[in-house]
């Protein structure tokens, strides 16, 4: 990673502890103020060398620091997995509320799922990391999604991922099934949820 990256390895790495440092920071002030964490699990990454290689290439993209810090917006990510649906947007509320963060774009695939049958709430934000004597601007993609979108969302990628697989449209079809199933079960436990705590 570092050959690509080089000495912004530390740039993106600093900017990804911060952004899960106010992630656990929304956390503990939803608590501090007695509401439910809206946070079941939550994990970063640094997007891989070849991964960012990859996709400049095939967005047509010259292969520099610059592209993959500003054009590329997935550089740094974060996936966070919510136990209900409501979760995901009360999250996405606190988020677009946290004043040092510019929000560049928003896509509610839940509301409007991809054809596949993927559901998720992507948010992409503009980060400035200031250092001594310079500032940098870099961008993050937050993933948030429910349980069991998350679930989903893997058995999608090994599809994605993997090759010399037998039997790719039944397995298509059944995976677009059982998303609209799980997308069910989500709004019907929600809906217990809302009923146990009086809310409904």
């Amino acid at each position: 990673m570092a050959d690509f990256y080089g000495d912004n390895l530390f740039i993106l790495q600093s900017a990804l502890n911060e952004m899960l440092a106010k992630i656990d920071l929304i956390r503990n002030y939803q608590k501090m103020k007695g509401f439910r964490d809206p946070i079941e699990h939550c994990k970063g990454r640094i997007k891989s060398e070849d991964s960012m290689l990859e996709k400049l290439q095939r967005r047509g993209l010259e292969k520099t620091i610059e592209n993959a810090f500003t054009i590329i917006h997935d550089a740094i990510g974060i996936r966070i997995v919510c136990s209900f649906v409501d979760d995901v947007y009360v999250l996405a509320k606190l988020i677009r509320e946290m004043p040092d963060w510019e929000i560049l774009e928003e896509k509610d695939y839940i509301a409007s799922p991809k054809h596949s049958g993927y559901r998720s709430y992507h948010i992409i934000l503009c980060l400035k990391i200031n250092m001594p004597g310079e500032s940098r601007i870099l961008h993050a993609e937050i993933q948030i999604r429910t349980i069991a979108q998350d679930s989903w969302a893997a058995l999608e990628h090994e599809l994605h991922y993997k090759h010399n697989i037998d039997h790719v449209e039944l397995i298509q079809n059944e995976l677009r099934r059982c998303a609209d199933e799980m997308a069910s079960t989500d709004l019907t436990l929600q809906t217990v949820r809302q009923m146990i705590n009086g809310e409904i």
